[in-house]
């Protein structure tokens, strides 16, 4: 990834810090709606620019960038994948999240009943294995997916990742940059040219969505482990990840 480019979000350049504490203390307790773009890295700069008087970027340790790393489980015939891609009402998903800069890793597993409700539980689990699923966590993955479940490491992405929040927690945007997908042990693709931006806000579009949209960009659906997935294998079905695949690529796939 270009360092002017990661240098552009990482700064997030002239905003006051927010702390984490306060982020989650107003920011987690609002019912929102998610909205993800895919933007040209060479226009992050300028949308930061545009942010509006009074947004804040959240800091910890003097850090405003934050590494992530997800390890993503599946069975042999990539079940959650394709379950995902079919839009199936019931299905799950399970991966660890790496903190990198911290060294901290939860476990989080996500399932989705026939109603189309959603669960998404997260608990501690030890860093060294992140890159695993151990005895106790396949029985927790049991518990939350109701039955036992033979999964392996299928995915295993890397991107930095800057919290932006409007004003009044109004809306929370989150960028992520220095995105990579990599199968285990085997081929690896990056997204130099692309952040992945996301807005978090109530029903009513924030000031950021307003600005992408004045410059023509529309929500799209970007699931990092399918678009992951689908970029590295395409023998497997894309599905409801077409239109971002060939964002991403200019293909026809």
């Amino acid at each position: 990834m270009s360092t002017t480019i990661l240098d552009n979000v990482s700064m997030a350049p002239d905003f006051p810090a927010v702390g984490l504490d306060d982020l989650v203390a107003e920011a987690d307790l609002q019912t929102r709606i998610d909205r993800k773009y895919l933007l040209p890295a060479g226009e992050t700069r300028q949308l930061l620019d545009a942010f509006p008087a009074g947004s804040r970027v959240l800091e910890i340790d003097a850090r405003r960038t934050f590494g992530y790393e997800s390890t993503y489980f599946d069975s042999a015939d990539l079940r959650c994948y394709l379950d995902a891609a079919r839009r199936r009402k019931r299905r799950f998903k399970v991966r660890t999240r790496h903190y990198t800069d911290t060294g901290l890793c939860r476990l989080e597993v996500k399932t989705r009943d026939g109603r189309g409700h959603t669960v998404k539980t997260a608990t501690a689990y030890a860093a060294e294995d992140c890159g695993r699923l151990t005895g106790p966590a396949q029985d927790q993955v049991a518990r939350a997916t109701g039955g036992r479940q033979s999964l392996a490491t299928s995915l295993v992405t890397q991107y930095r990742r800057t919290t932006v929040v409007l004003p009044g927690f109004a809306a929370r945007v989150t960028l992520d940059t220095g995105i990579a997908f990599s199968l285990p042990g085997g081929p690896r693709v990056t997204l130099d040219d692309w952040t992945i931006v996301e807005t978090k806000a109530g029903h009513a579009a924030s000031a950021v969505d307003r600005l992408l949209w004045q410059q023509g960009h529309r929500p799209i659906k970007v699931s990092k482990y399918g678009t992951g997935l689908a970029l590295l294998r395409p023998d497997l079905p894309a599905n409801k990840w077409h239109r971002t695949i060939r964002t991403i690529t200019g293909s026809s796939r």
